[in-house]
């Protein structure tokens, strides 16, 4: 792996390591996945999560499952199964499972050509970054010479920086480009309830990339477009249908039809992976995952004595719904990065 930034990597035992997403921005601690049974929870319990980490984890996990079955092929197929239903929103993640069991099936040296192509994908998602950066930069400076500004202000959704893709990430990449061109621009970051993705993790990739931004509560979005505040939004997202609808995570869809009434480009940036050319309408036909509802009735930070707490925030006895991605129709959708 090239890449800059890394949310995984191999330790010198050849077991994976990755940055544990949940407990961020408050605490930065990794976890060693070593199996199949860790590296299934790893991915369910999202501890990694992006579209591309997903894969990314999914793709090692599948040479750590062949190590562990001592690479017999038909223990392999079973293992190679639990991690592919771990998630089933992210389309990545099987492709990854599919594309490694294709090196398994064929292989005579089969974990080191498994563990060759892990690190393959993960350099590709490094090189389809930098060309999200590159292009997603040159739309914006498109866009501040249309409208004669000398400053962008950009709305994101949820996470897709380098802690989603490695390396810069998907819809954040073109944002760390545009700063080092030297743009002047500042990045409105939707909380993205229940888990907090944008306050926790894009918040925190910002400020450490000393990118301007500012977090808002998620229903603030039409309010700063209907002034004038947002020039541009991008996000990332878990499954592309042949028709470009877009599944990403919930509330993604409101952010598309306040951009369209008020005129703001609305763009997706992703790998190829992401496209899943057997569904044709997406929202018919993308599985939508729905998690636990202690991810709505719980919320986790710091208290006040800047202890790291997990506080209640309904009342006991009331139920919750947790829908963790929805679908943004392509006719809402100004183009695909």
């Amino acid at each position: 792996m090239n890449g800059t930034y890394k949310a995984l990597w191999l330790d010198k035992e050849d077991n994976l390591v990755v940055i544990d997403q949940r407990v961020l921005p408050f605490i930065e601690e990794n976890i060693t996945i070593t199996n199949t049974e860790q590296c299934v929870e790893a991915i369910k319990n999202m501890t990694v999560r992006g579209a591309g980490v997903i894969g990314n984890t999914a793709a090692f996990g599948i040479f750590l499952a062949a190590r562990e079955s001592q690479e017999n092929l038909a223990e392999l197929e079973n293992r190679a199964k639990l991690i592919r239903k771990s998630r089933p929103t992210a389309v990545n993640l099987m492709w990854a499972v599919d594309r490694m069991m294709n090196i398994a099936r064929t292989s005579q040296n089969m974990l080191h050509d498994l563990k060759l192509e892990a690190i393959k994908i993960c350099d590709e998602d490094c090189q389809t970054s930098k060309n999200i950066a590159n292009y997603g930069a040159d739309i914006f400076e498109e866009l501040l010479k249309e409208q004669n500004k000398t400053s962008i202000n950009i709305l994101t959704h949820c996470n897709a920086g380098w802690l989603a893709i490695v390396d810069d990430g998907t819809a954040l990449a073109p944002i760390y480009e545009a700063k080092r061109r030297g743009i002047d621009i500042h990045v409105w970051v939707d909380e993205t309830r229940p888990r907090n993705q944008g306050a926790n993790l894009t918040a925190w990739e910002l400020e450490k990339a000393g990118v301007n931004h500012t977090v808002i509560a998620d229903n603030t979005g039409g309010h700063l477009m209907q002034h004038g505040m947002v020039d541009i939004c991008i996000t990332g997202a878990d499954r592309i249908s042949r028709g470009g609808d877009a599944a990403n995570k919930i509330g993604t869809y409101l952010k598309a039809l306040a951009a369209k009434d008020n005129n703001i480009p609305f763009y997706i940036a992703l790998p190829s992976s992401t496209f899943d050319f057997e569904i044709i309408d997406g929202l018919k036909e993308i599985p939508i995952e729905i998690r636990g509802e202690e991810e709505v009735k719980f919320i986790r930070g710091l208290d006040e004595s800047g202890k790291y707490s997990k506080l209640q925030i309904v009342p006991t006895d009331s139920k919750a719904l947790n829908y963790g991605f929805d679908v943004t129709p392509s006719r809402l959708i100004t183009g695909l990065m």
